[in-house]
């Protein structure tokens, strides 16, 4: 188990070399530069790739949604101090214990959402926060059990929620992996329609 003219399009280029500073990578690049990153280093004979080399021709390259700016929304974190450990069921059948760090706050397509972020029980510097969820779309176009999202904690509660980002449980491509369900609390009414899905 393994836990906009002419000329400022032609200028805008020049200035910026002139200046030193390459121009920002367009979101959906980035976006697609992060995909094809993953699909290689799962492509890779390391041990450390979480697909088996007999499934991957199955399961390579990843699926996704189309890329949504719509579903890249900023978002509050409500802290959660003193809040009680509690034990998340995983697809193993174990428990995993984990701790609310706070409730994140955000909107998607005009609807106000919530989800709750966790850390490990015995994480005390809480730097990374996982945010499992469920979603309408689970069991059809997506792991019946859920999917993650991953943040870096900051300093001003404010966060940057990108569900293009989103990605399955590594037990979907190999069952030794011992995966958290989202909890109730982060079972969402509404489909997420970005970021990894099933192959259709």
């Amino acid at each position: 188990m393994r836990w906009t003219g002419l000329t400022s399009f032609v200028l805008a280029p020049l200035l910026a070399a002139a200046c030193g500073s390459p121009p920002p990578v367009p979101y959906a690049q980035q976006i697609q530069e992060h995909r094809t990153a993953k699909d290689a280093a799962f492509a890779s004979g390391a041990a450390e790739s979480p697909v088996p080399a007999a499934e991957r021709s199955r399961f390579l390259p990843l699926a996704y949604f189309p890329i949504d700016e719509g579903y890249h929304v900023p978002a509050r974190l409500a802290p959660a101090p003193g809040e009680a450990g509690l034990e998340i069921p995983t697809s193993t059948g174990q428990r995993r214990k984990m701790r609310r760090a706070g409730q994140l706050r955000f909107s998607v397509k005009g609807q106000p959402l919530t989800l709750t972020a966790f850390v490990e029980e015995g994480d005390q510097a809480m730097q990374r926060l996982f945010v499992p969820f469920g979603d309408a779309s689970n069991g059809t176009e997506t792991y019946i059990g859920g999917r993650y999202l991953d943040l870096d904690r900051t300093a001003t509660g404010l966060y940057d929620l990108d569900f293009n980002r989103a990605y399955h449980p590594y037990c979907v491509y190999n069952p030794q992996y011992d995966c958290p369900y989202p909890p109730r609390e982060n079972r969402l009414s509404m489909p997420i329609r970005s970021g990894e899905r099933l192959k259709p």
